[in-house]
C-alpha cells in the first residue's frame, strides 16, 4: 500500500486487515513502492498517483516491468478519465477515486485479487472507443521474431495511428527524449529513412498477415 497520506493508509490497512487481507508492507513515496513490490512481489499493491520524489504512473511503469505479477490498483483523487487512461497505459490493473468508501477499496483489492480489473464504467467506455478509433488494417500485428522490442513496436504502432512524439510521449506516459530514441531505433533497425518509410514498412508487415488469413508473419 502507498500512499503519502498517513491516515488514509491507516484507514485502509484496518479496513484490510478487518477483511482477512494481509497488508505486507506500506511506503508514503514512489521509490520504497518500486523495491518492496520488487522484493515482496504481492498480489496487488495500492498506488497513490501524486506523491514525492518518484510519482505513482511512473512507479507503476517500473514494477510492472521489475515484477509483472503484481497488480496494481491505482487511487486518484478525481474521476478524470483522461488520468485513467493514463494509468492503464502505464501498467495499472485497476482504477479508483480517492474518498470512496474504504469497504469499496477492500471489495477491489478483493477483485484484483482473483485477477479481475476493476475500473468504473466511464473508464470502460473511453477503452472501447479507443479500439473503435484504431485503424483497420491489422494494427498492433507484430512479427512472431522481429528485431524491435515489444516497446519499439509499440511506438511504431502509435506511429501507424498517425499519433505525434508528444502525443505518443502523453500516451505511453515516456520522456519525449525517450520517444525520440525509440523512433530512431525503429528506423535503423528496420533500414527506413524516415517515419513516412517505416510506417510503410509495418503496413507490409500487416497486409502479409491479412494475406496469410491471420497467421502473424516473420519478419522479413
Amino acid at each position: 500500500m502507498v500512499d503519502d497520506d498517513d491516515q488514509l493508509r491507516g484507514r485502509l490497512r484496518a479496513a484490510l486487515q478487518d477483511a482477512g487481507l494481509t497488508v505486507i508492507a506500506e511506503a508514503d513515496n514512489g521509490r520504497d513502492a518500486i523495491e518492496l513490490a520488487a522484493h515482496y512481489k504481492p498480489d496487488v499493491m495500492i498506488m497513490d498517483i501524486v506523491m514525492a520524489n518518484i510519482d505513482g504512473l511512473s512507479a507503476t511503469r517500473q514494477i510492472v516491468a521489475r515484477a509483472p505479477t503484481v497488480r496494481i490498483l491505482l487511487l486518484t483523487a478525481s474521476d478524470d478519465v483522461d488520468l485513467g487512461m493514463v494509468g492503464l497505459r502505464a501498467g495499472a490493473a485497476g482504477h479508483q477515486v480517492k474518498g470512496v468508501p474504504t469497504e469499496e477499496v477492500v471489495a477491489a483489492v478483493r477483485r484484483m485479487a482473483a485477477g479481475e480489473p476493476v475500473i468504473g464504467p466511464e473508464l470502460t467506455w473511453r477503452l472501447i472507443e479507443s479500439l473503435r478509433a484504431l485503424p483497420v488494417g491489422g494494427q498492433g500485428v507484430r512479427p512472431v521474431r522481429s528485431k524491435l522490442t515489444p516497446r519499439e513496436w509499440e511506438v511504431l504502432d502509435l506511429l501507424c495511428a498517425g499519433r505525434s512524439v508528444d502525443q505518443i510521449s502523453d500516451d505511453l506516459v515516456l520522456a519525449r527524449d525517450t520517444v525520440r530514441t525509440h523512433v530512431k531505433r525503429v528506423l535503423r533497425k528496420l533500414g527506413a529513412h524516415s517515419q513516412a518509410e517505416a510506417i510503410s514498412i509495418a503496413n507490409g508487415i500487416r497486409a502479409t498477415f491479412a494475406a496469410s488469413g491471420g497467421e502473424a508473419p516473420d519478419e522479413a
